[in-house]
């Protein structure tokens, strides 16, 4: 081995979780925090010092956030690891009260803002120090006049630990909890935490065992069913009372700010998504032909091609990936193969596949370092491969802003999965143009499927799910019988009735759902897949020579809103569907081609069944 497989938090805070060096961290935040508070509180000076001053409190307030994001990764980087250890919990209490702390005056310098009149801002964004930073307090500004009076915005800050952040919490102590049991091959039964049934139900490859595994999964979330539904309801009222009382007009208005995108925009987007869904019904026919499934079901969407014809394919070794995924991003962008280089040799990456982890994978920058950690379990599947390119290209994207500002680091999450999604596309193309034989590169194809599947059919269901739950949540508690109905109609009308069983308690186990800081964390996921495909045709059309302007789409995605980026680097218009089209229409090509390729190894019989020739 070449690379480690574990992350190397100490050069963050030496020795773990008792650090000294991250307690006088907490004690330098609360004395900053301190000073922030005071200063903004007398802020009055002469006019031919108010802009320096007003830069000078810009300069401490990103100098605590940085600091807070930084404490926050490395606490949550140590959870992690070691997912449901109680250990860590008054740690996050403390980095909550810091951001509560923190919260309030900051509000005050909100008001700053929006005290000076419009001629006079505007001198404030042209002011030297101020300049790199004026589209963040542009949105300071607009957002100062939602706020309330500085006690009510301090108890409702205060009212969020043990209110939204705690049912947040709580969710994780649920999950954390849940075991069940599920029956191998071989008819020996395992016991495994909910983390390591998600991992197994994406790559598990026979398909026995996987529909033993969600039969499983299912009845595990159906038990806890009225634990989620508590948190979810109580966490989604809390946010629904909050918005209300800044007076937004309905529970997608601040979501889509958060984003910086338009209502049309959105629209648009989910018109594409929802008027190409038939043409996965081809591709699932097929893959239930080949996988020799009777019925295809919720756990069969992404499950992988483990033979075919004489093809058998191999797992694929830690180090092998990391060079693969280094040579072809060379390809595209040198800058983005020399910065995966030393994510891999700086131990940037906890990838080890080991019991106690939490499930999934992300990536969080450690601000006060100019680094990032990436967080995922590596089984050696291809798809495990394109998520290390996914977290990479993320990191990528936040080291491309390290000579900025700390608020030119804030791009909305819908440009962020622009980067992951890019680097995971390049990675899974050469995938398919490196395959040998066909029958390599159907099941190449098959694996590139997995991002489309769940940007245009599963997060479509989530958003389906959660966009009927906020109406219905609106009037009151709704019961994990009707959550479950909710979500089951929603897979139906996103999949376009092509599972034979699907996953009703989906609301429960998916952890996106439950997650505080983000209100309707799952469609910027599909944004950044189709405008990242934008964008990868292009790289693709331009070579080596888009280097650069990719580099200035990233440096530009703090700093304006998503239609004005698109119409400054791509010249397109997202709020009109001819955009998101383009990105449809190629994964229709890939569709075509895995259904040409693989017609050969399928043959009609008179009775018109279709046998796989294995």
């Amino acid at each position: 081995m070449v690379y480690s497989q574990n992350w190397d938090l100490d050069s963050i805070f030496p020795g773990g979780i008792q650090s000294p060096q991250l307690a006088d961290k907490y004690t330098t935040i609360q004395e900053q925090i301190k000073d922030f508070a005071q200063k903004v509180t007398t802020y009055n000076p002469s006019e031919d010092q108010q802009f320096n001053q007003l830069a000078d409190l810009a300069d401490l307030a990103q100098s605590i956030g940085a600091g807070l994001g930084t404490v926050n990764i490395f606490v949550n980087g140590l959870l992690s690891t070691d997912y449901g250890n109680s250990i860590y919990t008054p740690h996050l209490t403390k980095i909550g009260q810091l951001w509560v702390d923190f919260t309030n005056p900051l509000n005050q310098f909100q008001k700053i803002l929006r005290q000076f009149d419009d001629d006079t801002f505007a001198k404030v964004q042209k002011h030297e120090r101020l300049a790199p930073i004026a589209f963040y307090l542009n949105e300071l500004r607009d957002e100062a006049q939602r706020l309330l009076d500085d006690q009510t915005e301090s108890l409702i800050n205060k009212f969020a630990l043990d209110g939204q952040n705690a049912w947040s919490q709580h969710y994780d102590t649920i999950s954390a909890s849940l075991k069940m049991t599920y029956t191998d091959a071989n008819q020996q039964k395992h016991e495994i935490s909910s983390g390591q049934a998600l991992n197994m139900l994406d790559g598990e490859p026979n398909n026995n065992v996987r529909a033993d595994i969600m039969k499983n999964y299912e009845a595990m979330w159906g038990q806890s069913e009225n634990l989620t539904a508590d948190t979810l309801n109580h966490l989604a009222g809390f946010r629904i009372t909050n918005q209300r009382a800044h007076h937004y007009q309905d529970h997608l208005e601040q979501p889509l700010k958060m984003n910086r995108m338009k209502k049309e925009t959105l629209d648009a987007m989910w018109s594409v998504v929802d008027r190409n869904k038939d043409m996965f019904k081809p591709y699932f026919d097929r893959k239930k032909s080949l996988l020799g499934l009777q019925e295809f079901g919720w756990q069969d969407q992404v499950a992988p091609i483990t033979h075919i014809g004489d093809y058998h394919p191999k797992n694929i070794s830690y180090d092998d990936a990391a060079k693969f995924i280094i040579e072809n991003f060379a390809k595209f962008s040198p800058k983005m193969a020399d910065f995966a280089k030393m994510a891999f040799e700086n131990q940037w990456i906890e990838s080890e596949n080991r019991p106690n982890k939490q499930p999934g994978g992300y990536m969080e920058s450690v601000p006060d370092l100019h680094e990032s950690r990436i967080f995922l379990t590596y089984t050696g599947s291809v798809n495990d491969a394109a998520t290390i390119a996914h977290e990479l290209g993320h990191a990528f994207h936040s080291y491309q802003l390290t000579d900025l500002p700390f608020w030119r680091d804030a791009y909305a999450m819908n440009v962020a999965e622009t980067a992951s999604t890019f680097a995971e596309l390049i990675v899974a193309d050469a995938n398919v143009q490196a395959a040998k034989t066909d029958a390599e590169k159907i099941v190449l194809l098959d694996a590139k499927m997995t991002n489309p599947i769940a940007m245009f059919l599963n997060i479509r269901a989530r958003f389906l799910f959660e966009d009927a739950f906020y109406q219905e949540r609106q009037k009151g508690i709704v019961l994990p019988e009707r959550l479950n109905a909710l979500m089951d109609q929603a897979q139906k009308e996103a999949f376009a009735d092509t599972l034979d069983t699907r996953h009703p308690h989906f609301w429960s186990s998916k952890l996106h759902f439950f997650i505080d800081s983000v209100p309707f964390y799952n469609f910027p996921y599909t944004f950044g897949y189709l405008f990242s495909a934008g964008i990868y045709a292009q790289a693709k059309a331009q070579g080596s020579d888009f280097e650069e302007q990719y580099i200035a789409l990233l440096r530009d995605t703090a700093n304006m809103t998503s239609e004005e980026l698109a119409m400054k680097h791509l010249n397109v218009d997202l709020t009109q569907p001819e955009f998101w089209q383009s990105g449809a229409d190629l994964v229709k090509k890939d569709i075509d081609e895995f259904l040409k390729l693989s017609e050969p190894f399928v043959k009609q019989t008179n009775a018109g069944m279709k046998i796989w020739e294995w």
